[in-house]
């Protein structure tokens, strides 16, 4: 039975797992890059580590949630030999296909169960226990996950027995996500810029078969210039960069993707990375 659980990378989305595994009952062991994004998390219940090797001394489940393939890498390089036997390492965070099959490699190396569970959601669903996590991986390392993921998620989706399915789910997934949130930002920014305001275009769709709560959320908080986030401009450049690449090794055409990338990019070059996706509103430049 699973019953302590250590969560490396407490940001954005780390903070609220951690949070809903600790009403879940778990115990709960946490860790981040930047202390004082770990140190909340101790007001409610959980233990906060000084350094990975700590971290995962003694858990039951270790679930990763960094930014990238190259910080999951470089921090369980470090703390994966002080895992106890059995212990299975959940790999949440997403880091694409290749960064997948590059740390199932680092697992095997030291003959520690893996499974690939990236999660669909943003800041609140994590708060809330209500992300989807989509599992790939051996099925038969589900009794041992399952109150992991039922504690951070509504519902697990097992996409398939192979290390990567749940990453190549999400991708597809993320895409779908990254595609409307810049096509709702360039309708607005059409609508804004003929001198129109942007608001008539979100009343337009509202309640009819164009609709979409998510196009709603994102465009009001364009249209009130507000960018809190929930999902950064920075993942989104990441993540669209990890599609276009997937969508080329799987003889898929990337030029959509790629054009978001270099969309979603503008606006974090310009100075909103740490800004909501929604930001990408800001490469259209203000109103004329």
């Amino acid at each position: 039975m699973t019953k302590a659980v250590t969560l490396l990378g407490t940001g954005l989305m780390g903070a609220g797992m951690a949070r809903s595994l600790l009403r879940a009952g778990l115990a709960v062991t946490v860790w981040n890059r930047s202390a004082d994004k770990a140190r909340p998390l101790a007001d409610d219940g959980a233990t906060v580590a000084a350094d990975p090797v700590s971290a995962v001394a003694g858990a039951d489940v270790v679930v990763t949630m960094l930014f990238d393939a190259e910080s999951v890498e470089e921090v369980m390089a470090e703390a994966i030999g002080s895992l106890k036997p059995g212990a299975v390492w959940v790999q949440s965070a997403t880091v694409g296909l290749d960064g997948v099959e590059a740390l199932a490699a680092l697992a095997a190396k030291h003959n520690v169960p893996f499974l690939d569970a990236p999660v669909l959601g943003t800041r609140q669903p994590a708060e809330e226990g209500k992300l989807i996590v989509l599992a790939g991986g051996d099925p038969a390392l589900r009794p041992s996950v399952d109150p992991v993921f039922e504690a951070i998620g509504a519902r697990t989706l097992w996409v398939g027995p192979r290390i990567g399915d749940g990453h190549r789910l999400k991708l597809a997934a993320n895409s779908w996500v990254l595609s409307l949130t810049a096509g709702t930002a360039q309708a607005l920014a059409l609508t804004r810029n003929q001198g129109l305001d942007p608001q008539l275009f979100l009343d337009l769709i509202a309640g009819g078969g164009l609709d979409n709560p998510y196009a709603q959320l994102k465009g009001r908080a364009m249209i009130a210039d507000e960018f809190p986030a929930s999902f950064s401009l920075d993942g989104a450049v990441k993540d669209a960069g990890l599609i276009a690449a997937a969508l080329r090794a799987a003889g898929a055409d990337d030029r959509l993707m790629t054009a978001l990338h270099q969309q979603y990019g503008a606006a974090a070059e310009a100075g909103h990375g740490s800004s909501d996706m929604a930001a990408v509103f800001k490469a259209h430049g203000e109103a004329q």
